[in-house]
């Protein structure tokens, strides 16, 4: 996820010398990596890229004019193309998102710009369009604000055979599809739900932190904020456990979303009041959780979370080991998120959690995610530093930025 999106960024000296020098080595793309493909037209776009698009590591992708509502899920495989996919799946006519704010649906001849049916599958034609060279891969991910409205959006390409991967050497259009589960939405050209990452030279896997600087960066706190029963690093993976007592003084440990609420529109910022879409729920006496199948929660880490400048970090989405459940739609983290004086402080991981067939129960400081670390291929020219204006740097319990806080 960018955990902080529409953040202001800030230049900052990460190491001795100019981070920017020298050329990118094996690893995730820095901001400056990232203009440099725009400059050399590996990125393009039909409508021009804003600088506020591209994040640390990552870049924001945007919905383009025609959207088509398919009967099902798909992948194209290896000798297919989207487009023939949602012909296959009664995807015509497309709906025009090209509408430029929703009061323009009440005037005659302006196309609706609504995009997202609860329970409905749309894909999107993207803007932005790549050419990768041979040895990039892109990956991709639901922004943060996106994961937290139960928004599932899984990045596809023609000839695919997995969601959420651009391959290396990769030249065509990127589509999007988008899945609201909970709320419906509306969206139109434009909108940023989701955004790409490059990675050079390595596996889908990224470019994994040796095991024994893992448990040194763990020992000294620069990854996770533990307290004294820390959970062991396992799969080069650190482990992320559940707050169901509150933070500080908070009575309130999470958030489950109402059914058949008003759609929400996902361009908008503290525009909705959260007490029509959620439901607070009390710290429980016994500090154990129920998860109901089909419900939706928003809960938050018991650790803070760091990323040193020089990583980034990814949320597995599901582990088998962890339990029947899914944490985490948005998983990605930029450098700096949390990350202050050497240190994971100020920052929790907000988990958007679904139970799977069954039910099942949480306790307090059970494993609920694990963290992956991977290297960048050089230090970033810019960072999220400590202090700026942000969405989610130095986040408790948050709902997405689409609400108003809860009135206490």
């Amino acid at each position: 996820m960018s955990n902080i999106e529409d953040a202001a960024l800030t230049s900052q000296t990460v190491s001795s010398g100019n981070p920017a020098q020298g050329k990118p080595g094996i690893g995730v793309l820095p901001y400056q990596a990232l203009t440099a493909m725009l400059r050399a037209g590996e990125i393009s776009a039909s409508i021009e890229i804003q600088p506020a698009q591209i994040q640390p590591a990552s870049l924001d992708l945007r919905l383009g004019r025609y959207a088509y509502r398919v009967r099902a899920s798909f992948l194209p495989g290896s000798n297919g193309t989207v487009m023939d996919r949602v012909a296959q799946m009664d995807g015509f006519p497309p709906l025009d998102l090209s509408a430029g704010d929703c009061a323009d649906r009440a005037r005659p001849g302006m196309p609706d710009p609504r995009l997202g049916e609860r329970g409905c599958v749309y894909v999107v034609e993207l803007l932005e369009q790549v050419k990768l060279p041979p040895n990039v891969v892109g990956l991709a991910n639901p922004k943060s604000s996106t994961g937290r409205l139960d928004v599932l959006t899984r990045l596809i390409t023609d000839r695919c055979t997995v969601f959420d991967q651009i391959e290396r050497g990769y030249a065509g259009k990127l589509y999007v599809e988008i899945a609201p589960q909970t709320f419906s939405i509306v969206a139109r050209q434009g909108s940023r739900l989701n955004q790409v990452r490059f990675q050079r030279g390595v596996s889908t896997r990224g470019a994994a932190v040796a095991a024994g600087e893992l448990q040194r960066l763990y020992d000294e706190g620069q990854l996770v904020n533990t307290g004294p029963e820390r959970q062991p690093i396992r799969d080069n993976l650190v482990p992320a456990t559940i707050d169901l007592k509150g933070a500080g003084d908070s009575r309130i440990i999470g958030y489950r979303a109402k059914r058949n609420a008003d759609k929400i529109d996902i361009d908008k910022v503290a525009a909705y009041a959260p007490e029509i879409f959620w439901e607070p729920i009390p710290r429980p006496a016994d500090a154990a959780l129920i998860l109901d199948p089909d419900e939706f929660y928003i809960l938050a880490t018991a650790e803070e979370v760091g990323v040193p400048f020089d990583l980034a970090a990814e949320m597995v989405p599901y582990y088998t080991r962890s339990g029947e459940y899914r944490v985490h739609y948005a998983g990605f983290f930029d450098p700096g998120f949390g990350w202050r004086d050497g240190r994971a402080q100020g920052s929790r991981a907000v988990l958007e959690v679904r139970s799977h067939e069954v039910p099942f129960m949480l306790e307090h400081g059970q494993i609920v995610g694990w963290l992956r670390y991977e290297r960048m291929a050089m230090l970033p020219e810019r960072t999220y530093g400590t202090g700026l204006k942000s969405n989610y740097q130095n986040q408790g319990l948050a709902l997405a930025k689409h609400f108003k806080p809860f009135a206490r």
